[in-house]
């Protein structure tokens, strides 16, 4: 993108900059603010370096990563685009065709990606070209073909599967990191970012959530239990960064490599960290806790996606129901008798 500046002229916004010739060029924008101006100047800019092809799936991606800022979404485009960008980039953003997609998801499971991951990385192109159709940058959003939705995983650890987990932690931050899923049943990301400002050991009360805007999915506001305060209170005694999950001295970006050398020194079946959050749900109703409090703690803005994912679970699953469908099949039995 070429280097342009914002000015005022006659009371309104203008983009200023120098075209390929040297030549100063200027153009008034609509917007009112100086923030609404330095997006529309983006945009502007944007769309003027457009090959004659049109925006380039890769221009668009990095547009919209940037109009992100400090979102989550900024660091997944970050990441899913070291994958995406190679393939896609060089095409024109308004020209992916359903081909493309197919082709790109059938080489991704030729190696070894899962459809999920998959399915993660196509929605982030969904997205981009969607991004870039509103700001009209291109003519309209191509169809971004998705492979199908896997299965959802139905792994939920025993309560003895979970405290070999736990014993088989022998890193402190592995421990603390699977103590605070089973404990808090919040999602990796969330604990990875979590922050000792957001931890009231005095008031026994984790705050999940990193402000009161977002992110805040899965990022409820839960007490500390006793199996968790004893862990957290040596931890904060050895912190030495912000960050309540820190290995050497420093924010941890992933669990991966940790957690999956827990789970075979447990002997257990394999899982994942999500399955932790899974295991901490049927936990709790299980345990006769109602469905509604599971999912405050849990997250949820709807209960009847925990009642559908965890109801099974509850020791009055459906018993109300069966015990309409009670027959008196004694009763019967004698009536039988007395006729004959």
């Amino acid at each position: 993108m070429r280097d342009y500046r914002l000015g005022r002229l006659k009371g309104r916004w203008v983009v200023i900059w120098n075209d390929e010739d040297g030549k100063r060029r200027r153009y008034r924008l609509a917007a009112e603010t100086r923030q609404s101006a330095e997006r529309e100047a983006r945009d502007l800019i944007l769309y003027a370096d457009a090959p004659s092809g049109g925006l380039t799936v890769e221009q668009a991606w990095k547009a919209y990563q940037e109009d992100m800022g400090d979102r989550r979404q900024a660091s997944k485009l970050e990441q899913v685009g070291k994958n995406i960008l190679p393939v896609f980039g060089h095409l024109g953003a308004a020209q992916v065709t359903v081909e493309d997609c197919r082709a790109y998801i059938s080489d991704r499971r030729d190696q070894g990606r899962k459809d999920g991951t998959i399915r993660t990385e196509m929605n982030c192109l969904r997205a981009t070209v969607k991004w870039a159709a509103r700001r009209g940058l291109i003519t309209s959003a191509p169809h971004i073909e998705l492979p199908k939705m896997p299965p959802p995983r139905d792994r939920y650890l025993s309560r003895s599967e979970a405290s070999a987990l736990v014993a088989a932690a022998i890193d402190p931050h592995i421990r603390l990191a699977i103590l605070l899923m089973l404990t808090t049943a919040g999602r990796i990301g969330a604990l990875l970012e979590l922050t000792w400002d957001r931890v009231d050991l005095e008031r026994r009360v984790i705050k999940l959530a990193t402000n009161d805007i977002g992110p805040k999915k899965g990022r409820a506001t839960v007490p500390i239990n006793d199996t968790l305060v004893a862990a957290l209170q040596t931890a904060q005694s050895a912190a030495v960064s912000p960050y309540v999950i820190e290995w050497g001295g420093r924010k941890v970006g992933s669990i991966k490599t940790g957690f999956n050398a827990a789970v075979k020194r447990a002997g257990i079946e394999h899982c994942t960290p999500h399955d932790l959050r899974r295991t901490a749900g049927r936990f709790m109703v299980e345990a006769g806790v109602p469905i509604d409090e599971v999912a405050q703690y849990l997250g949820h803005t709807n209960p009847s996606v925990t009642r559908s994912t965890y109801g099974q679970f509850s020791p009055d699953y459906l018993r109300r129901a069966a015990g309409a469908l009670d027959i008196d099949v004694i009763g019967e039995a004698q009536g039988r008798k007395r006729t004959v």
